[in-house]
């Protein structure tokens, strides 16, 4: 392994990707510590430090997610969360609405154009974002004071706030394209993955603090046994998600013969591989959200109208401690899993492409037939990674439980951003093999 490390930085060209990748990164993670000057640092770490748990939940979910840090409220507050949000949108549409329907059909050309209009609906979304961001800060009152400094509640500081907010995304959205033209691996994923592994050494040090040096733990520490199994379990739980992110089920296909001459084209015998998680973890993603509101209502309610009927439904929606809020998480991923693959996978189109370049599935005749086996097949093995993100996502919640640590070191056994790790590794991964394969190296897979 050292080996092949050592002649991936042989290569000029890889050797100036991968440099410039890590610059930019670096970049992003300077920004991320920027705060916005109007706000008062210190108020503002101490009165989110003070927030409701349904309220953190959601900072949590939304840094997780777009790299942002909206508790410190930064130049790069927003994170990518606008541009996400965005391309969600317009992916959507480009399957109900016609027009892009038609530009996403174009190539490379309707490629560009939906990417152009993305842009611009980033922008959009950043400043009204940004706005009602900004002019919620401004309405916090703290017990030392506002969170805006002394003289800088104006409308013309606010309105720098929100254009400073809108510039950081936009200049993060330009970051991961220029890593997708000059760097290596996907822009955006990369600025994800960085936010979540920057994470890491907070919550390993926050483990160690919590461990002791003796078998069994006491004075509430934990056991070092606890820390071995610990240990075990993630390399299990990491194992176990590369397994069924690489996982496939391969459709055998058969292309026809084609006679010209006195030669024979054609009639080679290849397979068709449909992902078993072909949703990715949008389906986490869209779940997670979609509890967060009941959640944050039902707590605002309990505040509200204390020693009433909303305390009890507030606990079903606490995330972890409820049997019923993690039925309702496992129901809504496999929900939001069959509608994001239903979207994204279109069993007639290809089954119309198959038979355009002259390949059947053995068994069944091109067209419709084909489609129907397409959509059977997806189907069922669709089931069966539903079910795998159900475990990953629900696994955090076992671990915190069960062994009795806090939920921020048990979301690194599982949930998004371990899902997402993994993933954009080992995109990035392929594409450094690609370049080695190109050179006739070995790959670091092999």
């Amino acid at each position: 392994m050292w080996e092949k490390i050592r002649v991936v930085f042989t290569i000029p060209e890889l050797r100036q990707k991968i440099g410039l990748t890590l610059l930019l990164l670096a970049i992003y993670r300077v920004g991320y510590w920027v705060t916005l000057p109007i706000v008062d640092h210190k108020r503002m770490v101490a009165f989110f430090s003070q927030a409701t748990a349904g309220w953190m939940d959601v900072i949590e979910q939304a840094t997780l997610f777009s790299a942002s840090q909206l508790s410190q409220a930064t130049i790069f507050g927003l994170g990518i969360m606008p541009y996400i949000s965005a391309s969600i949108i317009f992916q959507l549409l480009a399957s109900v609405y016609p027009p892009l329907e038609q530009l996403q059909k174009e190539g490379e050309s309707g490629r560009k154009k939906i990417n152009e209009y993305t842009r611009y609906a980033t922008v959009v979304l950043c400043i009204f974002q940004s706005l009602f961001y900004v002019r919620y800060l401004a309405g916090v009152q703290t017990s030392e004071g506002p969170l805006l400094r002394e003289g800088f509640g104006t409308f013309g500081w606010q309105l720098t706030a929100v254009l400073t907010m809108t510039a950081g995304t936009t200049f993060l959205m330009w970051l991961g394209e220029q890593i997708d033209e000059y760097g290596i691996g996907n822009g955006i994923s990369l600025l994800i993955m960085a936010g979540i592994l920057a994470r890491m050494p907070h919550a390993g040090l926050e483990l160690l603090q919590q461990t002791g040096a003796e078998l069994g733990g006491t004075g509430g520490k934990i056991g070092i046994e606890k820390l071995l199994v610990l240990a075990a379990l993630f390399v299990a739980v990491v194992g176990c998600v590369v397994f069924i992110t690489q996982g496939q089920r391969r459709i055998p296909t058969q292309s026809a013969k084609h006679v010209r001459g006195r030669r024979v084209y054609g009639g080679t015998r290849q397979y068709l591989p449909l992902r078993v998680n072909q949703s990715g973890v949008m389906p986490i993603i869209f779940a997670s959200s979609l509890l967060l509101f009941p959640q944050v209502l039902f707590q605002w309610l309990e505040r509200a109208y204390p020693n009433s009927l909303w305390a009890n439904v507030a606990d079903v929606f606490k995330r972890g401690e409820s049997y019923t809020y993690n039925l309702m998480y496992v129901l809504l991923i496999y929900f939001f899993c069959y509608f994001w693959t239903a979207i994204t996978f279109n069993p007639k189109d290809m089954a119309d492409n198959l038979k355009n370049h002259g390949t059947f599935i053995p068994g069944y005749r091109p067209g419709r037939r084909t489609a129907d086996y397409l959509e059977k097949v997806m189907s069922r093995i669709t089931y069966v990674g539903a079910g795998f993100l159900a475990v990953v996502a629900i696994a955090p919640s076992i671990v915190a439980s069960s062994m009795g640590i806090g939920y921020n070191i048990a979301s690194f056994y599982g949930g998004t951003g371990l899902l997402i790790a993994v993933s954009v590794a080992f995109d990035l991964v392929q594409k450094i093999d690609s370049h080695l394969v190109m050179r006739n190296y070995k790959g670091l897979l092999e």
